[in-house]
């Protein structure tokens, strides 16, 4: 378990740069033979792309240092349940594992709402952990969209 933590402030440490850029704080980090080989923090609204998730730009750095989209003996941690089109794209490069802090209730494809990973139909079985420091990736949430609101809230009065 220690070792999950100690992987998840990694990818928390991602989420806290999504923060700084009013992004929505999800990090993620892919790591392998014990090193992290790719990480990366939501881009959506820097970058203008739906597709620009925490997930996704880990998956693909972890890709390029490994010269190779079969990602098979990674793992993945991510500060938030990835959606449904992470968990696709985690299929596809055949991530073993995927260990996540806070769930997902309304997106969530890792048991929340639909359970993408582990699907029969899909033929697949990524072993999951949820709930790795999830009381500290919910909060970076639940601040971030207080904020959020208030700013907004702001913006109608001023």
């Amino acid at each position: 378990m220690i070792e999950h933590e100690k992987w998840m402030e990694q990818a928390f440490s991602e989420a806290e740069k999504a923060y700084q850029k009013k992004e929505v704080p999800v990090g993620a980090v892919v790591v392998y033979e014990n090193r992290v080989i790719g990480r990366g923090h939501n881009l959506i609204e820097t970058l203008q792309d739906p597709t620009a998730h925490a997930e996704i730009l880990a998956i693909t750095a972890a890709a390029n240092y490994l010269a190779s989209w079969r990602l098979d003996d990674t793992s993945l941690y991510v500060t938030l349940e990835p959606c449904s089109m992470c968990a696709g794209a985690i299929l596809n490069a055949r991530i073993r594992e995927v260990i996540f802090g806070a769930s997902d209730p309304r997106l969530g494809a890792c048991g929340s709402v639909v359970n993408i990973l582990q699907d029969d139909r899909l033929r697949s079985s990524v072993s999951m952990i949820p709930g790795i420091l999830q009381a500290k990736c919910e909060s970076i949430l639940k601040d971030f969209f207080i904020k959020l609101r208030k700013d907004q809230l702001g913006d109608t009065l001023n």
